[in-house]
């Protein structure tokens, strides 16, 4: 899952990077709303997380321009401003979900997993499953046949797209882009030792195929 942390809190926004890139999410930060709408026109982004106090250009006006054009990622305002008129506020102005300062980062998480998830698919589900692999994407747990497996964040987001790919081979490109963050070097082989990993996990038979040319296929 690609996130934007639009956050004019330095500290806060790294923190809460470092953070969901140990969740394994690809994460990027802007400190301005004016920031924002820059990193947007270039590039896609599944979720942003949203202050609504920024220089340059406040959160509310960033969300506004975003659903006016159309653009297709989920807002989630994180605030200070936390009273029932400002929640009622803030989805008036077109995000999809609200959270007041101060958080729980569980919370925060499991939010951002659920829109992602109707982000990327457009579907509210969240077990995927197939050939005896099921994964709840909610509670980040996966499974084979019912013995529980342990995976790390990045496993975890590999077998995910593999699964929602449904049988459609998923390119190593598609991989590095959605689960690492953009700076990765294409030649590092972090995505070929995390499918190895991943692969190894799952046990036998073996069920992740690559077929040259196409991906990995599950």
């Amino acid at each position: 899952m690609r996130v934007l942390i639009v956050e004019d809190e330095v500290e806060l926004a790294a923190m809460l990077a470092e953070g969901l890139r140990a969740e394994g999410m690809v994460c990027k930060v802007a400190h301005d709303g004016a920031r924002a709408l820059e990193m947007t026109a270039a590039a896609e982004y599944d979720v942003l997380v949203l202050d609504r106090d920024l220089p340059l250009l406040g959160g509310d006006a960033v969300c506004r321009a975003l659903n006016t054009a159309g653009y297709p990622a989920r807002i989630l305002m994180l605030t200070a401003a936390g009273a029932l008129s400002d929640l009622v506020d803030g989805l008036g102005q077109g995000a999809d979900d609200y959270m007041a300062k101060p958080f729980s980062y569980l919370e925060l998480i499991a939010r951002l997993r659920a829109l992602g998830r109707r982000a990327s698919t457009g579907s509210t589900a969240t077990v995927l499953s197939r050939h005896g692999i099921s994964l709840d994407t909610v509670r980040r747990v996966a499974e084979r046949d019912g013995r529980p497996l342990k995976l790390t964040p990045r496993e975890l987001g590999v077998l995910e797209l593999l699964l929602a790919a449904d049988g459609a081979p998923v390119t190593t490109e598609e991989l590095r882009d959605r689960l690492w963050d953009a700076a990765l070097d294409p030649a590092t082989t972090a995505v070929r030792v995390t499918v190895h990993s991943l692969r190894r996990k799952l046990g036998q038979p073996p069920l992740i195929n690559h077929e040259h040319g196409f991906g990995y296929r599950l």
